[in-house]
């Protein structure tokens, strides 16, 4: 790295914001279930925060890009959601807790895509070198999701609150020890037309398209892992090493993206993930209660997530002009937000009438739908 990059303020802000994801992702569903709701209700409630991402995104995105203020968003993003969240001392019931869900959510997801475009900004010529800084996300995962597993079996899920609210106050605390960056503003064909323009060109409405279908597919995983796991017989401690055990393969993956990226095309990464994809829904459908096939499933992470992730960044990064990066990367976040809600819905209302089976059988659908349509439809290589 060099002299001018200050990675490691860069890198503690992924630390705490990735903290918060396996604080939530794992246990969101078990706090649910833990305070008495149907999992019809879970996967309703778990919806509303992804389908946030739907509008937040694109507002936020939209101001960062018009005005430039891209940190100053990060950081009003954080104190708002830290705020709206710790709402949910005040009342249990469906109706209070919907709202906390998106009314936090509706901040949480203005941070993340002006924090992308703030780090490309600060690596310029060095944009391969992003997994190196956004593995430090991953570290943080798993320092939440394998501490907090043991904590809650010794505490119980009423813990759980209190350490969101602490995760989110380091979230805060690290935006404010970032330096600002914005994007060179460099002459462009990219910019030509603007951002509409941009969407039609070959490939990138395919692109997104598929982020969607990967969102969806990863629907039952984010809203019953943990549940699915649970009815199996594994213990919450356990259950937090195996999601741990997930994103340690993704920083594995990510201290060696950058000779992937050299070596292999966006368009044949990006097929590989969903491939992996449609065999690891398979696998944790049907044969999660073998050990070893469910450390397998859990390895596959590190491509169904790692790789999708940073050549998902990297590809937008080539698709979209400076002046567009916020809306490139909201537009990413909100198709997520799309994907990622319609996944845990109908998650939600398949897990009691199909069974986990039948449920992660329809998230391999997703998956291979999106293998084909980025196979014939995205190019070898955008510039």
């Amino acid at each position: 790295m060099t002299d001018r990059l200050p990675y490691w303020r860069l890198s503690g802000f992924y630390l705490f914001y990735f903290a918060l994801l396996g604080a939530t992702a794992p246990f969101f569903g078990l706090y649910f279930a833990h305070l008495g709701f149907s999992p019809e209700r879970i996967g309703e409630l778990l919806a509303i925060p992804m389908l946030m991402r739907c509008v937040a995104p694109n507002l936020w995105g939209w101001l960062g890009d018009v005005s430039g203020r891209r940190l100053a968003i990060v950081r009003f993003g954080a104190l708002c959601t830290l705020l709206s969240f710790a709402l949910i001392f005040v009342e249990r019931s469906f109706a209070w807790l919907a709202l906390v869900m998106a009314l936090h959510a509706f901040f949480w997801h203005a941070v993340l895509p002006q924090f992308e475009v703030i780090t490309l900004a600060h690596l310029r010529e060095q944009a391969a070198r992003y997994s190196q800084l956004r593995l430090w996300g991953s570290v943080g995962f798993i320092l939440a999701v394998s501490g907090l597993g043991m904590l809650f079996e010794r505490l119980g899920m009423q813990a759980w609150p209190w350490a969101i609210v602490a995760i989110m106050s380091g979230i805060l605390l690290a935006s404010l020890w970032v330096p600002n960056a914005q994007p060179e503003a460099r002459s462009d064909r990219r910019a030509r037309g603007g951002f509409i323009r941009q969407l039609r060109q070959p490939g990138v409405l395919a692109f997104f398209a598929c982020v969607a279908l990967m969102q969806l597919s990863h629907g039952p995983y984010y809203t019953f892992m943990s549940i699915h796991l649970e009815a199996l017989g594994y213990g919450r401690g356990v259950i937090g090493l195996l999601w741990s055990l997930g994103v340690l393969a993704e920083i594995l993956l990510f201290m060696v993206m950058s000779k992937v990226l050299a070596r292999f095309s966006l368009r044949a990464i990006l097929s590989a993930s969903f491939v992996i994809a449609v065999v690891r829904w398979l696998l944790l459908g049907h044969l999660a209660d073998e050990l070893a096939i469910l450390l397998l499933a859990q390895l596959m992470h590190a491509a169904t997530f790692g790789a999708f992730h940073v050549a998902s960044i990297h590809f937008i990064q080539r698709s979209f002009a400076a002046g567009q990066q916020g809306q490139g990367q909201a537009l990413y976040a909100t198709l997520s937000g799309i994907g990622g809600a319609l996944g845990a819905l109908y998650a939600g209302y398949s897990w009691t009438r199909l069974g986990p089976s039948w449920t992660f059988a329809l998230a391999s659908l997703a998956a291979l739908v999106a293998a084909v349509i980025i196979a014939t439809r995205l190019s070898e290589e955008r510039a």
